[in-house]
């Protein structure tokens, strides 16, 4: 492996071959897990292009690991006040964005929203497509609507149709925003639906185009591939965009040979930079943002972040996964991968207590070590 922090220039040699060891330090940089950023939430949210929020709860513990000074309100505030918002983009799953980005990346996506119908189509059968867009549009935005609502109205139209297929078309054609408390820390509500227009008070914008986007991923994901932005996108034909950008990038290769893009001034720390331990939740996109996970997840652990269908949240030692960890009633529990040593379990301790102070003020927690998981 070559070690070195900057790329070399477009055309002059051979590309730098980054090992896994190398691009685990480059990403931890952009993601804001080598040291702690003083950025605001919302502008932690835009950097990193959005939070994965299937639960309510991930992004807060997410940015807990990632910013000096966070507490839980400082993203409940601006998503109260509608600077984030939770809705449908990336990988049809439910992100945290800025509003700006909730109203771009939307549209940029849309494409894949309209193939996800095609999952749906045998309960759509005798359905007219846009007239449901436009039937639902005026549901939710008449008054927001829990999906049940909206699921009900539809089959009055169409009452012949899956009633799971019918809400699950509408969440594909419109961008449709869960609006609080839904997603506030600390309190509940059910899923409520409305448009991200009416909820931000201004329409879309036109598609930014995947070369804007290509930038930004690789400033908070890369160095990468065109495989990995497609995997944290959702989206295909990702590569013509890579080679218009070609002469602004520098690239690299991986040890598999897989060329890697990257923006030239990009961080790329030594390999043996140290990379302190984090808590990471359920769904953290550096755990899903690239076809090649080894340079976060080492190969024979890949998956053990799963039972069946339940995620578990991550453990993070020297930037490689290395355990899980849970929040039962009166104690954080810590499962690790493998053996941990005085002073690794001595550094995970100190981060599990951090992350207790900052999520969990007024709330006693013991800290217990679990099995060691095979």
């Amino acid at each position: 492996m070559t070690k070195t922090k900057r790329g070399a220039a477009p055309g002059r040699g051979p590309a730098a071959v980054l090992d896994a060891r190398a691009l685990n330090r480059a990403t931890l940089a952009r993601q804001l897990l080598l040291r702690r950023s003083p950025l605001s939430a919302e502008a932690a949210v835009e950097h990193l292009v959005g939070l994965q929020a299937q639960n309510a709860k991930p992004p807060y513990y997410a940015l807990a690991a990632r910013l000096d000074g966070f507490t839980p309100e400082a993203l409940s505030r601006p998503m109260a006040d509608r600077a984030v918002v939770r809705i449908v983009t990336l990988r049809s799953t439910i992100h945290t964005h800025t509003a700006q980005d909730c109203l771009t990346l939307r549209p940029l996506v849309q494409p894949a929203r309209d193939r996800e119908i095609a999952f749906f189509r045998k309960g759509l059968s005798g359905v007219d497509l846009d007239r449901l867009a436009v039937l639902a549009r005026d549901l939710v935005e008449a008054e927001p609507r829990t999906v049940k609502q909206l699921r009900e109205a539809l089959l009055g139209e169409w009452p012949h149709a899956d009633p799971q297929a019918l809400s699950a078309a509408a969440r594909c054609r419109l961008p449709l925003v869960q609006i609080p408390p839904r997603g506030l820390w600390g309190r509940g509500g059910q899923v409520t639906l409305t448009t991200a227009e009416r909820w931000l008070g201004r329409p879309a914008e036109p598609s930014p185009g995947p070369d804007a986007v290509v930038l930004r991923y690789l400033a908070a994901f890369g160095p990468a591939s065109v495989k990995d932005m497609q995997t944290w996108a959702g989206l295909t034909r990702l590569r013509e965009a890579f080679d218009r950008l070609r002469p602004r990038l520098v690239t690299f290769h991986d040890t598999h040979g897989t060329e890697l893009f990257d923006l030239p001034d990009a961080p790329r720390p030594d390999p043996d930079t140290p990379a302190p331990p984090r808590f990471l939740p359920e769904f953290d996109n550096l755990l899903l943002s690239h076809a090649d996970r080894t340079r976060v997840v080492p190969h024979e652990l890949r998956g053990s972040t799963w039972r069946g269908n339940i995620p578990h949240r991550a453990l993070l030692v020297d930037g490689f996964l290395a355990g899980v960890w849970r929040l039962d009633e009166h104690a954080l529990v810590i499962e690790p991968f493998g053996p941990l040593t005085g002073t690794r379990r001595a550094e995970v301790t100190a981060e599990g207590e951090r992350m207790l102070r900052v999520m969990h003020p007024d709330t006693p927690y013991d800290i217990r070590f679990g099995t060691v998981r095979g």
